[in-house]
């Protein structure tokens, strides 16, 4: 097994680390706006909201990721069009690999939401209300912040779960870690250095965003 390749084509492997990361970003943040919005749907007195909530969650919980990524990237453009994902800014496969990721994780993050705001005080939101506060202002500057702070372990977990998870776009085509690592590998049939190579960079991104996550539950701790 020859080691040195991974020097000599660590721009490679580190090209798809970008994306990686960058797929990981895009997928957090699309993921937390819907994570956010199906979990107050899910706690909301409108009963459509809740039943479209649930619906949501049964079939992106329910389903393997997969399985929705493929259905994203080849299914969607037949009846949307083939060039729904051409763009100038993301690759093709990339942007649909954020956007399936980004679903499926808003539905766990949904669940994420609920249980910090179920998590909040009652009392709180009573108080709120005495002193003339709306339901919606009680819930965006008093809920939710308390909220925010019972949610971080959880939601850092979800996190680093996403970004291994970004590997399942390599089968759409996305030149992620995964999809790069086995380009060079068909290359000089050295399967196992080029995925131990990636496995590393894994552990080292996911060991860094696990030590962020660390910070700042300490920082929260403090300032309780």
């Amino acid at each position: 097994m020859n080691y040195g390749l991974l020097l000599k084509h660590a721009d490679f492997l580190l090209t798809g680390a970008r994306l990686t990361v960058l797929m990981t970003v895009g997928a957090i943040l699309l993921g937390l706006v819907l994570g956010t919005a199906l979990g107050l749907a899910r706690l909301s007195q409108h009963r459509p909201l809740r039943w479209i909530a649930g619906v949501y969650l049964q079939i992106f919980r329910g389903t393997p990721m997969l399985l929705q990524i493929c259905f994203l990237y080849f299914a969607i453009p037949q009846i949307a069009g083939p060039r729904i994902w051409s763009n100038p800014f993301i690759p093709d496969a990339a942007l649909a690999g954020i956007i399936a990721l980004g679903m499926n994780s808003g539905a766990y993050i949904a669940e994420i939401i609920r249980a910090g705001i179920q998590g909040v005080d009652k009392g709180q939101s009573e108080a709120a209300w005495a002193l003339g506060l709306s339901r919606h202002q009680t819930t965006r500057l008093v809920v939710l912040p308390q909220a925010f702070r019972l949610t971080v372990p959880p939601l850092c977990n979800e996190f680093i779960v996403l970004l291994k998870d970004t590997s399942l776009a390599s089968a759409i085509g996305a030149k992620e870690l995964i999809y790069q690592s086995q380009v060079m590998g068909a290359r000089y049939y050295e399967y196992f250095v080029f995925m131990a190579g990636a496995g590393v960079v894994y552990f080292c991104l996911t060991f860094l965003l696990s030590r962020v996550a660390g910070y700042i539950e300490r920082r929260l701790a403090v300032s309780d």
